[in-house]
C-alpha cells in the first residue's frame, strides 16, 4: 500500500470533537466553548458517573431522545469519569472564564442602575479583563459586549482540543451526538489535529484525486498502530468524477434539510451544507460525489448546528471559493461573529452580508434578507434567509423564518418584487429556549417560561402569509430534518399526527388549490428553472 495511490471511501464518516465532544458552533467560539464546558458537559459527565443506567435507560425511551443522556447503555463508566477529571484539571481556565461570566453578570444586576458604568470595571473578574466592554441600551438595561477577535488569540480559544474521528459507515442510523463524547475504539481513528490543519484538505481531495498512503499519513499524524484501521478508509476504485451542471437554464438539486445546490453553467450556490454519505439506501439522495469540483458560493443562513454543519463544511473545505454568512450584532455571548468562527478554522474568504444587501455573482447575484423567529427572542443578529437570483429567476432560501410580522414581508417585496420559488422551513413545534442556549444563561428561567420561548419556524397560517406577500410561484417546505440521515443532530422523529406534518400539508394544500407548485421536499428532488 506504501507504494499504490488511493481513493478516500465514500462512506468514510469524519466527526470534529472539541475536547472528545461533537463540535458545533458554540464549542468553537471561545466564549461559548467555555460556557458549554463548564454548564453542560461537566453536568453531564457527573450525572452519568453518579447513576449511569438512568442515562441508559433515557436513551432506550424515545421521548427522551436529544435529552442531556451519555448514550453507552450504562457502561465505560470509568473512560468517562476519566475525562471528566482531565476536563477539571486542564480546561480550569475556561471553567472560570464560564464562573466569571456569571459574576459579571450579577455585578451588572446589582450595580448598574442607569448610572455610569466606569466605576464598574475596577470590579470586572480578571477572566474577563479587557475581553469585555459594559453597555447601556436606550432603556438603560445593562449589557456585556465580549471582544471577540482578541478571545481567539488567547488562551480560551485552544485549537488543541479540535480533533476529527474517522469511521466507516453502512447505514444512516447514528446516535444522538450533542450529549454523548467520543471515546477511543476499534472504529475510530482519532486524529489530533485542529480543524484548520491543511492535511483535512488533503484527505478529502482523495474522494476524487488519489494519493500515496505514505504522503497523506505524514500530513495526518496518525502513529503505525492505526495503520490497518486508516487502509481500510481507503480504495483502489476509482469513484465517478465530480461533473458541474452546464445546461443553459438554472437547476436545483435538494441534498436534504436545508442543504440546496443552485447551479448554472457558470455559477454554483450551496445552501447550509449538510451531506449524506454514500452507501447502499432504498432512499435515493445526492452526496457528496454528487457535488462539483469547485463550489463558487456557500451561504449559510444562521448558527444553529443542523444549518452551521461542521462536519460537513469540513470536508467541502478544499472546494468552497467564498463563504457568505450573516452579519454579526458585535459581541452577545448568544450571538458569536460566525466570519470569526469560518475563520479560526480554514475558510479563507468570508464575508458578512448586512440585510438587503446583494453579493453579485455571475448570472445574478445574492441578497441576505431578514430573518424573524426560531430563536427564543434572543438578540441574535447572526440570521439571514437568501434570496438567489440567477438568469432572472429567484429563489428564498427562508430557512426556519417565522413570520411574526407580516409587514416585514410587505417591505420586502417592495424591494425584491414577486420570487419565483420559496423554500421554506415548517419546524414550528421548536425545542425551548434552553434545549440550545440553557449554558449560556446565567439566571435559571422556569418551565414555564422556557417553553414559552421555542425554536420554531412557521406554520400553516404564517408560511401561506410569507407566500402571500411574496406572491411566490412554487412553494417548497424544507427544513424539517426528517430525512434518517439527519437525526443524529436533529433528534426529530415524525408521525403523521406531527404538529409539523399536519402544517405543512396544510400549507401545501393551500397552495396546490391556489394552482402554486407546491411540495414538501424529503431525500431528493431537482428542479429546473
Amino acid at each position: 500500500m506504501e507504494n499504490g495511490k488511493f481513493y478516500l471511501k465514500s462512506n468514510i464518516q469524519a466527526e470534529p470533537l472539541f475536547n472528545q465532544w461533537y463540535a458545533w458552533p458554540l464549542l468553537v467560539a471561545p466564549a461559548t466553548a467555555a460556557m458549554n464546558i463548564a454548564n453542560a458537559h461537566l453536568k453531564i459527565m457527573k450525572s452519568y458517573v453518579m447513576a449511569p443506567h438512568i442515562h441508559a435507560a433515557a436513551n432506550k425511551n424515545p421521548a427522551m431522545r436529544g435529552g442531556p443522556f451519555i448514550d453507552y447503555d450504562g457502561k465505560r463508566v470509568d473512560e468517562i469519569k476519566g475525562l471528566m477529571e482531565r476536563t477539571l484539571k486542564e480546561q480550569g481556565d475556561k471553567i472560570r472564564f464560564a464562573e466569571a461570566v456569571v459574576r459579571l453578570n450579577e455585578l451588572l444586576a446589582n450595580e448598574a442602575k442607569g448610572y455610569s458604568l466606569e466605576p464598574l470595571y475596577v470590579n470586572v473578574p480578571a477572566e474577563l479583563k479587557g475581553y469585555v466592554e459594559l453597555t447601556y441600551d436606550l432603556n438603560n438595561y445593562p449589557a456585556v459586549r465580549f471582544v471577540e477577535g482578541l478571545l481567539y488569540g488567547s488562551k480560551y480559544y485552544d485549537s488543541s482540543l479540535q480533533s476529527i474521528a474517522l469511521s466507516e459507515v453502512t447505514q444512516d442510523e447514528r446516535a444522538f451526538v450533542f450529549s454523548t463524547p467520543r471515546l477511543q475504539d476499534e472504529r475510530h481513528l482519532h486524529l489530533r489535529i485542529p480543524f484548520k490543519h491543511d492535511g483535512i484538505d488533503e484527505l478529502f481531495k482523495m474522494r476524487s484525486v488519489p494519493q500515496q498512503f505514505g504522503y497523506i499519513k505524514e500530513l495526518l499524524q496518525f502513529d503505525s498502530e492505526h495503520d490497518e484501521l486508516f487502509s481500510s478508509f481507503l480504495s483502489a476504485e476509482q469513484p465517478r468524477p465530480p461533473c458541474r451542471y452546464d445546461g443553459d437554464g438554472v437547476r436545483i438539486r435538494y441534498f436534504g434539510h436545508a442543504c440546496i445546490l443552485i447551479e448554472t453553467k457558470h455559477v454554483s450556490i450551496l445552501t447550509d451544507p449538510l451531506i449524506s454519505y454514500s452507501h447502499p439506501s432504498d432512499l435515493f439522495r445526492y452526496t457528496y460525489l454528487d457535488l462539483p469540483e469547485a463550489i463558487d458560493y456557500v451561504v449559510i443562513t444562521h448558527s444553529h448546528a443542523d444549518h452551521l454543519m461542521f462536519e460537513s463544511l469540513l470536508q467541502l473545505r478544499h472546494k468552497i471559493k467564498n463563504v457568505i454568512v450573516p452579519k454579526n450584532g458585535g459581541g452577545f455571548l448568544q450571538d458569536p461573529s460566525l466570519k470569526l468562527m469560518l475563520r479560526s478554522v480554514g475558510f479563507k474568504n468570508v464575508t458578512e452580508i448586512d440585510e438587503m444587501e446583494t453579493v453579485e455573482v455571475p448570472d445574478g447575484g445574492i441578497t441576505a434578507v431578514p430573518f424573524f423567529g426560531e430563536h427564543a427572542d434572543l438578540n441574535i443578529r447572526s440570521k439571514s434567509a437568501h434570496l438567489i437570483r440567477l438568469l432572472g429567476k429567484s429563489a428564498l432560501c427562508a430557512a426556519d423564518s417565522a413570520n411574526i410580522e407580516p409587514k416585514l414581508y410587505e417591505h420586502v417585496h417592495s424591494q425584491t418584487g414577486d420570487i419565483d420559488v420559496l423554500f421554506i422551513g415548517m419546524e414550528c413545534d421548536g425545542a425551548p429556549l434552553t434545549w440550545v442556549y440553557g449554558s449560556l444563561l446565567t439566571k435559571p428561567v422556569d418551565r414555564k417560561m422556557d417553553h414559552s420561548r421555542k425554536l420554531s419556524g412557521s406554520d400553516c397560517e404564517r408560511g401561506i402569509g410569507i407566500v402571500e406577500l411574496l406572491n411566490c410561484k412554487h412553494v417548497y417546505v424544507y427544513a424539517m430534518g426528517a430525512e434518517p440521515w439527519l437525526d443524529f443532530v436533529t433528534s426529530i422523529k415524525y408521525d403523521e399526527t406531527s404538529k409539523q406534518i399536519v402544517e405543512s400539508n396544510k400549507l401545501i394544500a393551500e397552495c396546490l388549490e391556489r394552482g402554486l407548485k407546491s411540495e414538501r421536499l424529503y431525500g431528493s428532488k431537482e428542479i429546473f428553472l
